[in-house]
Order: structure tokens, then C-alpha cells, then sequence
């Protein structure tokens, strides 16, 4: 057997040592969809299965790594999964395009979105308007690219001053070390590993984090069909319960989170795994907002200003209205939803 086999048999075995104190207990079936592959930010989700969480709500949930936002979210909209983990900007864009499949999240997580764009000191590049005749670089699908025209309009700069270039994503970084691109974008806890990877450190890396530039987007939230949203509401309830759960036990010992996450992949970095966790909670989860009133409300008023800001970034005639991508009906408690 292949590495490959090996990787996926290894995996296939952690998720049923999982499972195995639970399922008898576990009634509803639920296929979940991560939004990538088994890392650290999804850690929280493992450790909540490992626990038990899912199952006392009389869940039997299927955890499955994925291959980026959009793809967790097409597999929703064609009945494959019932619940995604994927960026709500990038809904919005889908649901621009599919009207007919048009769907809404039901939980935010990322309170403040890891959207960034990357260059090493060494190029001069301190400011966006630094920007101004190089080349970027990021695979097509990458959410910080295709967000890159707000960007571009809250710092002065015009897309015609950049140009990109595309490549698939275990190349972004090799890339930009080699000098092949001036600057890339990607998530902010991936790209920052992945140079340190390339043995580039923090201090040699210039990073502009859209959220310190008046983008006041959102990130990655909980998804649902349509059949759960209509007849499975106390379902998903109970589902976001557990997230929480698996949320606060990730951050109170982030060490047990990727313990369980190690069971499932054995083969992770569990050093890479744990820093890549501790960046996405206290970058992107641990927020003012999130601290005083759980996770996953959203503000009215900020995600209007995000859609305006998403539309013009994808080019949509007539922007949406938050009531047509977030609903709160689902949402637990505000005792449920506490972190901390």
C-alpha cells in the first residue's frame, strides 16, 4: 500500500476509535464538511465528536476533511452534505451565481476574517501603495485574491496596478521565496506557517491583514441545507451546541483539541497543527464582540457594509440583504454560545 493508502486508512481508523464510545447513543445523522483539510482550525470539531458532544444531542456526525470554501459549499447546495464550514463572502458570490440554490449561514465563527496578502521584507514592500506595478500570486479560488478589488479600492489602488499570477496552492509560498511573485494572498494562518516553512521568519515577512485596512468583512460560518433548515431545526441547534462545547474545550487546552485531531490524521504536524490553532483563536474567533455576546450572532450593520464591500469586490449588479445569507433562527442560547 501507497503512502496515500496508508494516510487514508490511517484516518479512516481514528475516526472510527472516535466514534466507538458514542454511536450507540447517536440517533440523527449529520454529514458535516470542513472547509479544508484535517489542520488545527478545525481541531474544535474533532475534539467535539471525540467528546461526545454531537452524540448527546443525539447526533451521528460525519466529519469530512474538504478542498476550499466553495467546494463546501456546492456540497451543500446538492444535497451531499448537510452542514459546511465555509466563508460567508464566498456565499454570497455563489448565491449570486445559483439564485435557484441560493442558501444563508446559520452560525458565525470567524468573527474577524484571516484575509491577507503576504511579501518578504527584503522587497521594499511596506505600504499597499508599494503594490503598484508588481506581480501577485494565488491560486484562483483563493478568498484573498478574489476580495483583493475591496482591497484595492480601500487603499487607493486600481486593479490595473497589479497583475496576478496563478498557480496551485503548495506553490504560493515556494514562489515568493524563490522570488518568482512580489507578493501572494492567502489566510493569514496558513500563509505565515507555510514561509516559516520555507525558512522564512515572522520578522522577514511584511503582511497587510485586510481587517486593518477598513474591511470589516466576516469570515467562515456554519451552512445548512435547505431540507435541515426546514425540518431539522432542532437539530441544528443542537449541532451549534456542541460546536461551542468544542470550541471552548479547544481553547481552554488547545493540547487535547489536537490530540483528537491526531487520532483522526495521525500523520499531522502536531507543533504546526497547535501554533496554526492558537493564531486562528486569537486572530479570527477571540474577539470584543464574541467575548460579550457568545459566538455566532452577526451585526446587522457590519454585515451590510461587508456585503457592499464583498459586491464590489465580485462585481454583483444588485447586492444582497443580510436577511438573504444569515438567519439567526437557529442559534442557541446566549449561555450555549460562551467560549469562555
Amino acid at each position: 500500500m501507497g503512502k496515500l493508502g496508508l494516510r487514508i486508512a490511517a484516518i479512516a481508523l481514528g475516526t472510527a476509535a472516535l466514534v466507538a464510545g458514542h454511536a450507540a447513543k447517536a440517533d440523527t445523522p449529520i454529514k458535516f464538511s470542513l472547509d479544508w483539510k484535517f489542520e488545527g482550525h478545525t481541531a474544535p470539531y474533532i475534539l467535539a465528536k471525540k467528546k461526545g458532544y454531537f452524540a448527546d444531542e443525539g447526533l451521528d456526525v460525519t466529519i469530512d476533511s474538504g478542498n476550499g470554501s466553495v467546494g463546501a459549499i456546492t456540497r451543500v447546495a446538492s444535497g451531499a452534505y448537510d452542514i459546511s464550514f465555509a466563508d460567508i463572502n464566498s456565499l454570497v458570490e455563489f448565491n449570486a451565481a445559483h439564485p435557484d440554490q441560493a442558501m444563508k449561514s446559520i452560525f458565525m465563527v470567524y468573527d474577524r476574517p484571516p484575509f491577507s496578502l503576504f511579501m518578504l521584507k527584503k522587497s521594499g514592500i511596506t505600504k499597499p501603495e508599494d503594490l503598484k506595478g508588481k506581480t501577485l500570486g494565488a491560486p484562483v479560488f483563493d478568498a484573498s485574491r478574489k476580495l483583493f478589488p475591496a482591497f484595492a479600492k480601500a487603499t487607493g489602488l486600481s486593479m490595473d496596478d497589479v497583475k496576478w499570477e496563478s498557480m496551485d496552492p503548495p506553490l504560493r509560498e515556494p514562489m515568493l521565496v524563490r522570488g518568482d511573485v512580489d507578493a501572494i494572498s492567502g489566510h493569514y494562518f496558513t500563509s505565515v506557517l507555510n514561509l516559516e516553512n520555507q525558512g522564512i521568519k515572522k520578522d522577514d515577512m511584511v503582511v497587510f491583514k485586510y481587517a486593518d485596512y477598513g474591511l470589516d468583512f466576516y469570515g467562515n460560518g456554519m451552512l445548512a441545507s435547505k431540507d435541515m433548515m426546514e425540518n431539522h431545526g432542532d437539530q441544528l441547534r443542537g449541532f451549534l451546541r456542541a460546536v461551542v462545547k468544542g470550541w471552548r474545550d479547544a481553547i481552554a487546552n488547545p493540547d487535547e483539541a489536537i490530540a483528537a485531531l491526531k487520532e483522526v490524521d495521525p500523520l499531522i504536524d502536531t507543533d504546526l497543527e497547535t501554533e496554526r490553532l492558537n493564531m486562528v483563536i486569537e486572530d479570527n474567533v477571540i474577539t470584543d464582540e464574541v467575548l460579550a455576546h457568545g459566538m455566532g450572532p452577526i451585526s446587522t450593520e457590519r454585515m451590510a457594509k461587508a456585503i457592499e464591500q464583498v459586491s464590489l469586490a465580485f462585481g454583483l449588479q444588485n447586492p444582497p440583504k443580510v436577511a438573504d445569507i444569515f438567519t439567526s433562527i437557529y442559534m442557541p442560547g446566549e449561555a450555549d454560545r460562551k467560549i469562555k
